[in-house]
């Protein structure tokens, strides 16, 4: 065994044996690997502009495929081949914080769209109690919901004005109130909206005191918010904790290489350097969306 050993050592340290070795198992690797990485690469770079696109048309954008597609590219592989240029021309230390930067690009158009979407659909929840209750007060005045829904946005701003008017729009255009509800509903995918178009749909074909289920509707919203806010009391401490905590290695190591470049340099020079860089801010994600999920209670 020894003796077989020693012959592979042998045979690797001729560089005549190993450079093609080496490329004959990059070859292999590329053939097997291929279709798959291709279709990784795809799905979480330019796979993700569908469902920006998506997202920014139920919030009544609109959103051209081609700019969206140079804006994605130049937040991944644009910021990335920056950064790499940046560190030149410490080659591994560009190459690692140009793929790190290149790969939190391919997620940041659709985050910043996610939460810009959720601020909306949060917004409209904020606003239903208001414009439920105008509408309430209109049915009792012998009004229908569809004059009562047009009095809301008359009165009111976005998102709930925009929402009603599309709702409005489709009813002109010859879809029925029902349909034109349920789209709301899929625009807006809250438990408190689902009721509210829920509410009507059935109070239209069953019969019933419309004006006192939008009460027991906004009596509903109003204490879900109360219970929302006092969650959000209770754990904002854990999450500004969890926000110090992942922020302090990447504040400590601006500190180190402003004071002492010398002492930190080994982290970016080295290859244990970079084993332990590539460790450490994988474990600062990990712990990042741990700490997140902890902290976030649905209600």
């Amino acid at each position: 065994m020894a003796a077989v050993l020693a012959f592979l050592k042998t045979l690797l340290a001729k560089e005549w044996i190993l450079i093609p070795l080496f490329g004959a198992i990059v070859f292999i690797m590329v053939i097997l690997w291929a279709e798959k990485a291709i279709a990784l690469l795809h799905k979480r770079s330019l796979g993700q502009r569908e469902e920006v696109i998506r997202i920014m048309r139920l919030m009544g954008m609109e959103a051209d495929q081609k700019k969206i597609t140079i804006l994605i590219l130049l937040m991944s592989f644009g910021l990335g081949a920056l950064v790499f240029l940046i560190f030149w021309p410490s080659v591994l230390v560009g190459a690692f914080f140009g793929a790190s930067v290149t790969i939190a690009g391919w997620q940041l158009p659709l985050l910043i769209v996610r939460m810009l979407y959720e601020r909306r659909c949060t917004s409209f929840v904020d606003q239903m109690v208001d414009g439920i209750t105008i509408m309430a007060n209109g049915i009792k005045a012998g009004s229908n919901p569809q004059e009562s829904m047009k009095r809301v946005v008359e009165i009111m701003g976005n998102p709930i004005s925009q929402e009603f008017s599309q709702v409005l729009y489709q009813m002109q255009v010859g879809d029925s109130f029902e349909s034109a509800l349920n789209d709301l509903g899929n625009r807006i995918p809250r438990p408190d909206v689902q009721m509210f178009v829920t509410s009507i749909n059935i109070l239209k074909e069953t019969g019933g005191n419309l004006a006192e289920t939008f009460q027991t509707i906004v009596l509903v919203i109003r204490e879900r918010q109360k219970v929302e806010k006092k969650i959000q009391a209770m754990t904002a401490q854990g999450l500004m904790q969890g926000i110090i905590v992942t922020l302090i290695p990447f504040f400590l190591m601006i500190v180190f290489l402003v004071i002492d470049p010398a002492f930190i340099k080994p982290m970016f020079s080295t290859t244990l350097g970079l084993v332990l860089l590539f460790a450490m801010l994988a474990l600062q994600i990990i712990g990042g969306v741990i700490i997140k999920k902890l902290v976030t209670i649905k209600v």
